[in-house]
Parts: C-alpha cells; structure tokens; sequence
C-alpha cells in the first residue's frame, strides 16, 4: 500500500497553485498517495488539481476568528482520523492552526507535521493587535510541530525561541526561471497596453488590499510626469485605487490589469519594479521581478529587505514615503548604468532561489522528517 501525504491550505488558486505543486509532484514521483484540503476559491467547481490524488474541499474562512471553521475542523480532525498519512503539511495561519490541532492525534501515531509560516503575523512593527491574537497561538502550536520552515531571517530567528522539534530557513517557494528566458516583443505589450515605446514604465504586482499600500504607488507615481504603472492583480480596493488615480490626475498613467498570466512578459516590457507594502514573508512577486532583471524599489520591510540592500538590486524606504520613492524611481530612470547593474546583480541572486534549488531543499527536509532522522 502506498504510503500517503497531506498538504493543507486555506484556498487553491491564491496558494495551493502558486506554491505548492511542485512539491505535490515530487511526493508522487516517490510514490506517495497525495491528498490535498482546501477551499476552491476559483469559478470553476469541477477544476482538476494536479499532481492530487484525492482532493477533499473544505470551506476554510481566512479569518481565524470566524465561526464557520469549526465545522472545518470537525471534517478536517475525521479526515486525518480516517487516514494514514505519512507526513502532513500545512500552509496559511488558519491552515496552519486547524491542521496542526487536527494532527495532533495523528502525530503520537508516528504522523510527521511540517507546517511553513511564509510570513508570521506578528513582527517588528506590527499592530499589537497581531502580537496578541497570533504570537501564542504560533507559539503553543509549535508544541505540535515536527518541522517549522521560515523564509526570511526575522521569522527565523523568532521560530527558533518556539518549541518544534526542528526549524530551517528555506529560499521561498522557488521561482522558475525558465519562465524569464524567452525573448518578448517588448514593443508590441507596450502597443497593446496603449503606453508610447519611450514612456518610462513601474510596474507593481500583487492583489489590491491595504497590506500591498498600493495608495503609495499613486502618490508617488503622481510626482513624476509621464511615467506609467502598471497594476497587476485583483482585490477589494481596486475600485477605490481607480478613484483615487482619477482624483491625482493620473488616471491615463496608472493602468489596472487584472489578474495576469503573462506576468514574465509584463515584466519585460516595464523598467523597474515598485513595491512598498506593509507586510511580507519573502515576495514571489519581487523574486520574479528579480529574476527578469528589473532594479526593485521596495518597502524596508521583512522579506524584501532580506532580497534587495539598499543601492544593491534597488532601493529601500519606509512603507509611506512616497516622496522618497519618487526620488528613487527619477534616479533610476535617469540613470541606465545603474540599472544594468542592479539587473545583473538580481539575475545572479536569484539562482539561489530557483526552484529546482528550493526543490533541494525542501525535498532534503521531507526526506529527513520521513526516514525518522531529527
């Protein structure tokens, strides 16, 4: 009989498929039976999951608080009741929190429980209301954890003062580099865009909530004449960021694309990278940015510090200076040498990132965790 794994999450289009199927993959390719809980966030309610042998969907709610995850954890608790699994491994805060409470029968039987945090709630800097709702929750359930994987270097030093068997920093989820070696008709997404071959052109990437501080991308994109940004993602915001592009006079410069499949391309036709958000683990959507070779100008927060030192790949600021932005946006645009630099300076570290390197990673953990070894 084949051994079986677990991977837990909250939703499947907004994680599930960005982060975890490469790994799903690898668990097959051993020969194990891999099982997949998640809510289906996408429109089509018969989507196939690859690399799944069995897909249960459950009705996760992102917020800890709400009600409605009791009954998740009731059918998540008789699913891992039911089941044999090798090695579960949970994803996102409320996956993390009902798949570990789940498991913890489970794991006395000899289950394994990973569970990767791409981003604590609480850091330097957060709101209090963060430390005092999710530092103990993170630190009790670390009792019930094999293997707490990190991505940035805060969250790493903070998991080690918890209580799981083993931590280990890992280099995000892996960016596939072969998706930023093809040529792209740079001119031709610009024509398609409607923006002028010679307009200089931002472009920010990420889903339109407080956390991505998109308002700052206006504010300091409104500082600077002619220059273009290009908005890639969705979100409850959107409608508001229009208003407010319209309200600063920018409205013909600041373009909202939706959600994109062809980001790699996008990223070619632009000139730099903006992203002063509030919050990060450690950012595909900066990694990817990287990996095109486009200088970032970033917030100097966890998670993009930890890819970008100030004047190398980029710059850093505090999240609200617009001003500051504006200044590092004008030198870079003024400044190609400096440019060609940061892009070749953020090719190069992004190899260590790649996926097939985080692959490596990840699969030496599994491995370690399911051969017994601590």
């Amino acid at each position: 009989m084949k051994r079986k794994v677990l991977f837990v999450a909250t939703v499947y289009r907004m994680h599930v498929q960005v982060f975890h199927l490469p790994y799903m993959k690898w668990f097959q390719e051993q020969g194990y039976e891999v099982h997949l809980c998640c809510r289906n966030d996408t429109p089509d309610p018969d989507i196939t999951v690859p690399y799944c042998d069995k897909w249960m969907e459950l009705p996760f709610e992102r917020s800890p608080l709400n009600k409605a995850n009791i009954r998740v954890y009731r059918q998540l608790k008789e699913i891992i009741d039911r089941e044999d699994y090798a090695l579960i491994h949970c994803n996102t805060p409320v996956g993390g929190v009902l798949g570990r409470l789940c498991a913890r029968a489970a794991r006395r039987k000899g289950t394994k429980v990973v569970y990767t945090a791409h981003g604590f709630h609480f850091f330097d800097g957060a709101p209090l209301k963060n430390w005092l709702l999710f530092y103990p929750i993170e630190r009790v359930l670390s009792r019930y954890t094999d293997l707490l994987i990190t991505m940035n270097g805060e969250d790493d030093r903070r998991a080690k003062t918890f209580h799981a068997r083993k931590t280990a920093m890992v280099n995000g989820v892996g960016v596939d580099l072969t998706r930023f070696e093809t040529a792209v008709d740079r001119d031709g997404i610009r024509a398609e865009l409607g923006v002028a071959q010679d307009a200089p052109v931002v472009i920010t990437v990420g889903e339109h909530s407080a956390r991505k501080n998109h308002e700052t991308v206006l504010r300091a994109l409104a500082l600077l004449d002619g220059v273009h940004v290009l908005f890639c993602g969705v979100g409850d915001r959107e409608e508001a960021l229009k208003a407010m592009a319209q309200e600063l006079g920018m409205a013909h410069r600041a373009h909202f694309l939706g959600f994109r499949r062809d980001v790699p391309q996008l990223l070619a036709a632009s000139d730099l990278f903006f992203f002063p958000s509030l919050q990060e683990g450690l950012p595909v959507s900066q990694m990817e940015a990287m990996a095109a070779g486009l200088p970032c100008v970033v917030s100097d927060v966890r998670g993009n510090a930890d890819l970008i030192r100030n004047g190398e790949g980029g710059f850093l600021r505090k999240p609200f200076d617009h001003e500051g932005f504006a200044e590092d946006i004008t030198l870079l645009l003024s400044d190609p040498a400096l440019c060609g630099r940061m892009a070749q300076r953020n090719k190069n570290i992004m190899k260590n990132y790649s996926l097939d390197a985080v692959l490596a990673q990840m699969t030496a953990l599994y491995r370690e965790q399911l051969n017994g070894k601590q």
